[in-house]
């Protein structure tokens, strides 16, 4: 059975479906927001790869989505520091992109704090150092 071709269309569907998703963009790119939050979008930076989503998603479940699926997510300098895994479009499957967004929109709308998993680098972390 051929594989269905996963496009910005199918996350549109996909993310559309959750609870209060709005299409949206973001720096020109196409993106979709969950009551204004960021939720994912086509990854503009030029360390990503063309054809790539950016999503959301929480610092240990991008650690785990990297070790099992290296071929479809991946992370560059660029957005090793924020919580975004992004993901070959054409490597993953519709059923598996139903789960990283359904896990992304909980992420998103999660009230809590989320900055004690994140990395901390540059002049903040030297100081933290320091004392």
């Amino acid at each position: 059975m051929p594989r269905t071709k996963v496009t910005f269309d199918t996350v549109r569907e996909i993310g559309l479906a959750l609870p209060d998703v709005e299409e949206s963009s973001m720096y020109g790119s196409l993106a979709l927001k969950v009551r204004g939050s960021l939720l994912t979008c086509m990854a503009i930076n030029k360390s990503a790869e063309p054809g790539s989503l950016a999503v959301r998603i929480d610092f240990d479940q991008r650690s785990g989505l990297l070790a099992e699926a290296p071929d479809t997510y991946y992370v560059t300098d660029h957005y090793v520091n924020y919580p975004f895994v992004l993901v070959r479009l054409s490597r993953i499957k519709t059923d598996e992109l139903r789960d990283l967004l359904g896990a992304a929109w909980r992420f998103v709308t999660t009230k809590t704090k989320r900055t004690a998993s994140r990395p901390v680098r540059g002049k903040l972390a030297t100081a933290r150092r320091k004392t």
